[in-house]
């Protein structure tokens, strides 16, 4: 059976309410529909599966919701240590490091690829021509052979998952690319968009926001027609980072680095809307697992290369009320980077990194506890997660 095929039969799976496991995606029984209007929300992109929840788009990546896909994945977070060349595997049951080995020149981030199947560590090689990006087995937790990629800073999946979308930062570009083999299908340029880095999806898949770093805006993309749609400049952006969709996929949330907070942007209008002061150097922006709140990580610094033991913290974003409802400064100061949250939804496991340390930060509490690793820690992801599916970059789950 050929890939697009198997695709569109995932996703009548999906819109029946029922995924088969020898699918590759969560078995799922009927659900009761969401109270009001349309429990569902159309595909703007066929091949995506359906969105099960119109008011959370983040429903199918609760606590306890795990597919298949991921049946004997070890439970371990995966480490990419940017200077030194190599990922740390931490077991999240003893916070002790088990394993470490080198990768490509300069990993930035694990991706979990599109089918659940694949870790993909994104080696962009900075300054080189020696891009790659090295697969890992998440049964063994061990690496496979690299594959060579251009600048491959950062890796997302377009929604049908036919293709991945190699963000290649310094070319100021997009490489499209077959999301197994790696080989290139086609590129789409963004000129104005200088320092492309991380991205998120509109609820119904129809088109991606790009964070643009040095640029202090941001380009809209349709990855369907493989199409440019728009750049906005932020009104006092100075280095964008993360972005997230709201659960209800009306607003987009972008962090800011120099701003010191998160730009609100209506994804339709492409029009900022408000802003929401966090904390210093904000950067990284993670929901819950019950898509209620978003955990937003300060670096504790304005620059690219800060210093160790800055004022960083974590900020608990309200999705409903828009407010900062708790912050969490790292006891001593630290550089809270990039991450994810754990399965159970119980842990925020983000990056230190200007001090060369993951924490392990308590969803509830806000309690940090450490562990070493290797010089210049960043996009950490945590597996196995819940979702069917994976947009890219640490987890991105639907």
């Amino acid at each position: 059976m050929n890939r697009r095929l198997h695709r569109r039969l995932l996703l009548l799976a999906a819109l029946a309410g029922a995924v088969s496991a020898e699918s590759g995606l969560a078995q799922m029984t009927p659900r009761q529909a969401a109270s009001g209007p349309a429990a569902t929300v159309a595909a703007g992109v066929r091949g995506m599966p359906a969105v099960i929840d119109a008011s959370n788009l983040y429903s199918e990546a609760a606590s306890g919701r795990m597919s298949a896909a991921v049946s004997g994945a070890l439970e371990r977070v995966y480490v990419p240590n940017v200077k030194s060349n190599d990922v740390y595997v931490i077991d999240p049951a003893t916070f002790k490091v088990v394993d470490r080995f080198k990768v490509g020149v300069n990993p930035q981030h694990v991706v979990p690829s599109w089918d659940l199947r694949t870790l993909w560590v994104a080696n962009n090689a900075e300054g080189r021509t020696n891009g790659a990006v090295t697969p890992i087995d998440p049964k063994t937790g061990k690496p496979g052979r690299a594959k060579s990629v251009d600048d491959p800073y950062n890796m997302y999946f377009t929604p049908d998952g036919d293709s991945a979308i190699v963000v290649a930062e310094a070319l100021k570009r997009l490489d499209f690319r077959d999301p197994q083999t790696m080989v290139l299908q086609s590129s789409l340029p963004t000129p104005q968009c200088d320092g492309i880095n991380h991205a998120d999806f509109a609820i119904d898949g129809s088109y991606a926001i790009f964070t643009c770093e040095f640029q202090g805006g941001l380009v809209k993309i349709d990855p369907v027609n493989r199409k440019v749609l728009g750049y906005l400049k932020l009104s006092k952006g100075g280095m964008p980072q993360d972005i997230r969709v709201s659960p209800d996929g009306k607003l987009f949330y972008v962090a800011d680095m120099k701003a010191d907070g998160v730009f609100i942007v209506n994804g339709e209008t492409f029009t900022e809307v408000g802003f929401i002061a966090s904390g210093v150097g904000t950067h990284g922006l993670y929901p819950s697992r019950d898509g209620k709140k978003l955990y937003i990580t300060n670096r504790g610094s304005n620059q690219m290369h800060g210093p160790p033991r800055g004022k960083g913290s974590v900020s608990v974003l309200d999705f409903a009320t828009r407010k900062i409802e708790a912050t969490w400064p790292i006891p001593g100061g630290g550089s809270p980077d990039m991450g994810n949250v754990s399965a159970d939804g119980k842990l925020l496991w983000v990056s230190g990194r200007y001090d060369n340390v993951v924490y392990a930060i308590d969803t509830t509490t806000g309690a940090v506890k450490t562990v070493r690793v290797g010089k210049e820690p960043h996009g950490l992801t945590v597996w196995p997660q819940p979702g069917r599916y994976s947009l890219g970059h640490t987890g991105n789950m639907r």
